[in-house]
């Protein structure tokens, strides 16, 4: 399915509400008209109930071009504390200490998410932002709404054999970059990484148009 994160209920009135309102993309719109939001979390760690979200970064896609003026990172203040987390982003108790809660950031980015459509979600192992942003919207709401989810993974899945994608660290953010000659970031960085997302995912719809002779629709691209 496409849709993921089912609605639990209905969501109380404010930006969970409205994000709900919106209505999806047809499966059928051409790429080129859809209206996609990079997103990239940096958390405490990978279980969702006992991790927390740090910082969030977002981009938005459309019409073939990253849109920079629209980039926006957001650090979270964490209930509890950083661990040996900090290792890996680099983020640490005290850089987080002056960071609003995720109750307060999350308003932002489901604005982000909302439009006359809802924008459809876009991150590298899509799964992380998914479960977490999820988790964050149950304990702020009490609810989830569905949100269509496009994956550079599964993308660059398709585009290499499975010889290739089997090779430990050959789906890496920075290794599926360099295979579409794309330039090396900094990695663990919410906002850098977000960007680098959405660069990729250009590289990589370009190369599958080239290989359907073709432009894309929506619903060959999005997460099953």
């Amino acid at each position: 399915m496409a849709l993921r994160d089912l609605l639990r209920r209905t969501p109380p009135p404010g930006p969970l509400a409205e994000l709900a309102a919106a209505p999806p993309w047809p499966a059928g719109t051409p790429l080129a008209q859809v209206e996609l939001v990079a997103v990239d979390l940096e958390t405490s760690g990978l279980a969702v109930r006992r991790h927390e979200i740090l910082a969030v970064g977002s981009v938005p896609v459309s019409g073939g071009e990253v849109h920079l003026e629209g980039a926006r990172h957001r650090r979270v203040r964490p209930a509890g504390e950083v661990g040996e987390s900090a290792t890996v982003h680099g983020l640490t108790d005290d850089d987080l200490a002056g960071a609003p809660p995720v109750e307060e950031v999350l308003p932002a980015l489901l604005h982000t998410l909302t439009g006359q459509r809802r924008r459809v979600l876009l991150a590298h192992h899509a799964g992380v932002e998914t479960a977490f942003l999820a988790a964050a919207c149950r304990r702020v709401w009490g609810a989830t709404v569905p949100l269509q989810v496009v994956d550079t993974v599964t993308l660059e899945q398709r585009l290499t054999g499975t010889e290739e994608h089997a090779r430990e660290g050959a789906l890496r953010l920075d290794a599926c970059r360099a295979r579409h000659r794309l330039p090396r970031y900094r990695a663990h960085s919410a906002l850098t990484d977000a960007l680098a997302c959405a660069e990729l995912f250009l590289a990589q719809c370009a190369a599958l148009e080239v290989r359907a002779g073709r432009p894309l629709v929506l619903g060959e691209v999005l997460r099953r």
